[in-house]
């Protein structure tokens, strides 16, 4: 009797955390997967996490997204803000964002993408998954305290990392497999290291963001966190290559045994 073997086209979630300048990583997991002939068909994804997610689910090659990064100039003085709640006008950056963006919809893009942003009026967490794109992407990459929140009709917003900094509970339900990504590492250090007040306000961020989003990794069925991530900060865009060197390296290894679609035996 002759056995045949069939593929079974599997569901694969992409969750990418967020992480400032670190989510540079989220890059060259993407360039590992595209090696290793891994689709996504769902993208859930926060702030940092959420600008890479959109533009891997618009089309962009991980090339393209590295440029993205160096062209955004994030501190430009033609970006400041005056008379408002942050250092940073996040709304000028929407013309850097509609050149990838055209369309400025998430139904023009070729992968469902889900992404969150925290409405500071009443406290709550916003999923933004249909209608206009630009807005939510940037709301959820505005840094409490460095980038004016983004109003989107009635609600104020800024980044999703404040209340679920890896959403991989927005996208489990819809796939039989998820790979996260995870790039706020969480490590013992020493006094020398919180020498001043933006050291020990990252420290905390750091904290809250992996005691909150820890027990969601037993969801993921291949878990991708770089080593020596932490050696960065949140803007450390100086550092792009190096950042993108590792999250490559990191997915590497992690999908050295991965087989995307098991097979079923018929």
């Amino acid at each position: 009797m002759t056995r045949t073997i069939m593929y079974l086209k599997m569901n694969t979630g992409l969750v990418l955390s967020g992480g400032g300048a670190r989510g540079i990583a989220h890059v060259g997991v993407i360039r590992a997967l595209e090696e290793k002939g891994i689709q996504p068909t769902h993208i859930a994804g926060t702030s940092a996490g959420a600008i890479v997610g959109a533009l891997y689910a618009a089309g962009c090659p991980w090339n393209e997204m590295l440029d993205f990064f160096k062209s955004t100039q994030i501190f430009s003085v033609k970006k400041y803000a005056r008379s408002q709640p942050g250092i940073v006008d996040t709304s000028k950056f929407y013309d850097h964002f509609k050149s990838y963006f055209p369309s400025d919809s998430f139904e023009s893009l070729h992968i469902p993408l889900y992404i969150t942003a925290t409405n500071l009026l009443d406290g709550t967490l916003k999923v933004f998954h249909s209608g206009e794109l630009i807005k939510p992407i940037l709301a959820s990459a505005a840094v409490p305290g460095i980038f004016v929140p983004i109003q989107i009709k009635n609600g104020y917003y800024s980044d999703g990392g404040t209340l679920n900094n890896f959403p991989v509970d927005l996208i489990k339900m819809y796939c039989e497999q998820i790979i996260g990504v995870f790039v706020n590492p969480f490590g013992v250090i020493k006094k020398e290291d919180l020498k001043h007040a933006h050291n020990v306000m990252e420290r905390a961020y750091h904290i809250m963001m992996t005691s909150d989003n820890r027990v969601k990794f037993d969801d993921c069925d291949i878990l991708i966190r770089p080593e020596n991530i932490g050696n960065f900060g949140l803007f450390s865009l100086n550092k792009i290559d190096t950042i993108f060197d590792i999250g490559y390296a990191a997915a590497k290894q992690a999908l050295k045994s991965y087989t995307p679609n098991q097979p079923i035996k018929g």
